[in-house]
């Protein structure tokens, strides 16, 4: 993890001069794998926009999780129209950085193969094609996983496909996959400060 503060050097979408600052985009799939502590990093988060799918929308209705614990500052997108209209805003580099977290097993296989019918798999998609550097927190990493359900933790199997694609995804350009809460924090945390220093 090295280099991930500037993805290889990469900025994301250039800004001019006379352009709003930009923000911090995350976009929230179905999964309820460490949704509760995803929703507490993004407290954290000063500038940030979040796009929350169709999936994600009924996740934080049957975790009873409050997207109220967001900064007061962070805009919410939620998935309302067929053409995903608010990804138009990756066009104006609005963004220096998208964070997917956490990501199904789903939206890890769309990501993968180039299709984007969810607010979250066409963030994902603007995102590479305008450039702008992209973390994702992907579930299925490892053979074997604990997860969190509505009524508690269980075991999981993520399946030799799932794996596959979270593998072929860590071979994206400007896409860093992490396989822990840890990692994502470490990751986040490295590539503000690498913006910050960039700017300073």
């Amino acid at each position: 993890m090295g280099s991930i503060g500037g993805f290889g050097g990469a900025r994301g979408t250039a800004v001019k001069p006379e352009a709003r600052i930009p923000r911090l985009a995350w976009a929230l799939t179905g999964s309820g794998h460490f949704f509760a502590e995803s929703l507490e990093l993004m407290r954290g988060v000063a500038d940030l926009d979040v796009f929350v799918s169709k999936a994600a929308a009924e996740v934080v209705r049957m975790y009873r999780d409050d997207m109220k614990k967001l900064p007061p500052t962070a805009r919410v997108f939620r998935d309302t129209t067929a053409s995903a209209a608010p990804v138009g805003r990756f066009y104006h580099g609005d963004y220096h950085t998208l964070v997917v977290a956490p990501a199904t097993s789903n939206t890890v296989a769309k990501c993968v193969v180039g299709i984007s019918d969810t607010l979250a798999t066409n963030v994902f998609a603007q995102a590479g094609k305008c450039r702008v550097p992209t973390i994702v927190f992907a579930c299925d990493t490892a053979p074997e996983l604990d997860t969190k359900a509505p009524h508690g933790m269980v075991k999981v199997y993520p399946r030799r496909i799932d794996l596959g694609n979270t593998a072929r995804l860590k071979t994206f350009d400007d896409v860093i996959v992490v396989d822990s809460l840890a990692d994502l924090e470490r990751a986040l945390a490295a590539r503000l400060a690498w913006l910050n220093a960039s700017s300073s």
